[in-house]
């Protein structure tokens, strides 16, 4: 295996799942909070979520695959880059809402989460050699659901709790 495979194997793809699931995941929780129009609990929702996505991927990743088979590197180096990725794909939209004007960290956090869906499609793009048309359709068509599901599911529920 060449060195820009093993870079792949054990950097980009464990960093590539990582920021896809944090940044993806969080979603929902994020939106669906902030739809209340509570700034407070939508950051406090992103940050539980990052948290726990980051400890549960980055323990899936470490324990999926001892390496030596594969190739693809130390179960615990990729373990971390998966955790740390997931955290903080999750936290870069989150932390809009540290700001109390819920309206502009809604705008901020929109802002922030095209950016890090345009950074997964360009990522995949380059170094997975998907096509780009057809990463960007994934990534986007994937986060959109996430987030009308995490809005839509807001509505219904709180409407069940009142």
């Amino acid at each position: 295996m060449n060195k820009d495979e093993q870079f792949l194997l054990k950097i980009v793809q464990p960093s590539l799942l990582g920021f896809m699931d944090g940044s993806i995941s969080t979603l929902a929780p994020v939106f669906g909070f902030a739809v209340s129009g509570d700034a407070k609990t939508a950051f406090m929702a992103g940050t539980l979520v990052s948290v726990g996505a980051g400890i549960s991927m980055g323990q899936a990743e470490a324990i999926s695959d001892d390496g030596k088979l594969t190739g693809r590197g130390s179960p615990v180096i990729r373990g971390v880059i998966t955790g740390v990725a997931t955290f903080i794909g999750g936290m870069l939209h989150t932390l809009p809402f540290l700001i109390n004007d819920i309206s502009l960290a809604k705008d901020l956090a929109i802002i922030i989460t095209i950016f890090e869906l345009a950074l997964i499609t360009v990522i995949k793009w380059k170094y997975m050699k998907s096509k780009l048309m057809t990463s960007f359709w994934q990534v986007y068509l994937g986060g959109g659901l996430v987030i009308f599901a995490g809005i839509f599911l807001e509505r219904v529920i709180s409407k069940f709790l009142t």
